[in-house]
């Protein structure tokens, strides 16, 4: 996918804006010699932004307007290390709504919809970016926020929700509670758009099968606005990013190149007006591909395929590279198994052992089950982990994003 001649000027108008302001950002600029950009040429060389540059900003650094105009702060919802702060403008968030908007529309979804919003409200992103898209929208907006799935259950019979929107570990708690409940008829669910973490096909075809909905996938980042700069269409052949307002690359995580659309690699977004604190070449970390070629649906906007992981996700066990994905895709080809599962792995006796929890029903031998899993780890990643078979509901469930590799070798 190459840069068109519109994106080039919102480009060059954002980098020297951000050298003019000499914010954070525009410092680094300055320092590279970057003074405009008037070619793709110009823009590849441009250098790449990282999270730890703007943790290095903390707290306002990245603030590329005068404070007055800055109406709302956000922050990654991360646990570990400095947080990244992020100013919007009112246009920044206006503009969050209408890509938010057109992520409702994607999907289908009318002013004649209930919109259950489970996210989590305040400094992330999640929750009151889905309310601002709902509200643009003209839906009625139920802001639940997370947790108390009682009263979460409840609303959704009472109000007749019609859509709900969530993280896949929260969408599936609910799954199992309302089938647990012996309630589905009361429920009159019809759509899910769910964000914020990646999650497998094994998830989808549970949650979407127990609620007997339409799924759709919404992605995005708090750095770059927050979710809704991108959705998948009823035709579900990839998300459809936004690039009126975002320029998308895909590089190779190793040499930082530009791969060819169809090939994974990084995802690395510019944002083309954002102007509370706008991102030149910011490397998300988040893995997939550009279609190519066009959509059923006939969208001109880009599609990405789902997300397969995090190019920081990787995982070293016995000299052994690999991704969760992978052990998600081996478990896949066992019906028995559900698509919940946990890796831990632990320091002990002086030597690395990795223990693979995984559920399933109550009416297969766990013993052999274990055994079979295990030979095919092996055979197709390398190591032998040590499989414990649980019935399904016994590994925990998240109201926010499920941790699935508990590394304790570092604690």
């Amino acid at each position: 996918m190459h840069i068109n001649p519109t994106q080039l000027k919102q480009v060059d108008r954002q980098v020297r804006r951000l050298i003019s302001c000499g914010n954070f950002y525009g410092t680094k600029l300055k320092e590279a010699g970057v003074d405009g950009v008037s070619s793709e040429e110009d823009f590849l060389a441009l250098p790449f932004s990282h999270k730890e540059d703007l943790r290095l900003a903390y707290p306002l650094g990245l603030m590329a307007v005068p404070e007055e105009e800055v109406v709302r702060i956000h922050s990654s919802s991360g646990t570990t290390g400095t947080p990244v702060i992020i100013p919007y403008t009112a246009k920044d968030v206006d503009d969050w709504g209408e890509m938010f908007k057109r992520c409702y529309e994607f999907a289908g979804i009318t002013n004649k919809d209930r919109i259950q919003i489970t996210p989590g409200y305040g400094l992330w992103t999640a929750g009151i970016g889905f309310q601002n898209g709902a509200e643009k929208l003209g839906a009625m907006v139920i802001p639940m926020g997370p947790g108390n799935t009682e009263k979460q259950l409840q609303f959704m019979m009472d109000l007749k929700t019609t859509v709900l929107t969530a993280t896949s570990s929260y969408a599936l708690l609910l799954a199992e509670e309302i089938e647990k409940r012996g309630i589905r008829d009361r429920i009159c669910l019809r759509k899910g758009v769910i964000g914020s973490e990646r999650w497998g096909e094994a998830v989808r075809m549970r949650i979407r099968k127990e609620l007997g909905i339409e799924l759709y996938d919404i992605y995005g980042l708090t750095e770059i606005y927050g979710p809704g700069i991108g959705i998948n269409c009823r035709y579900d052949t990839g998300m459809h990013i936004w690039d009126d307002y975002l320029y998308l690359e895909i590089i190779d995580p190793e040499t930082g190149k530009n791969v060819p659309d169809g090939e994974f690699g990084e995802i690395v977004i510019t944002t083309l007006v954002k102007e509370g604190a706008p991102l030149i070449r910011y490397r998300t970390h988040d893995l997939s591909r550009i279609i190519p070629g066009e959509c059923p649906c006939g969208s001109h906007f880009p599609r990405i395929d789902v997300i397969q992981g995090r190019s920081d996700d990787m995982v070293k066990f016995k000299g052994v590279n690999f991704f969760p994905k992978q052990i998600e895709e081996i478990l896949s080809r066992f019906p028995e198994a559900s698509s919940e599962y946990q890796i831990r792995i632990s320091h002990l006796d002086r030597r690395d052992t990795m223990r693979l929890y995984v559920e399933t029903n109550g009416s297969v031998d766990f013993e052999n089950l274990a055994k079979r899993i295990g030979a095919e780890v092996k055979g197709r990643i390398g190591f032998m982990p040590i499989v414990k078979v649980v019935e399904i509901g016994v590994l925990p469930r998240s109201e926010k994003k499920t941790k699935r590799v508990i590394d304790e070798r570092y604690e």
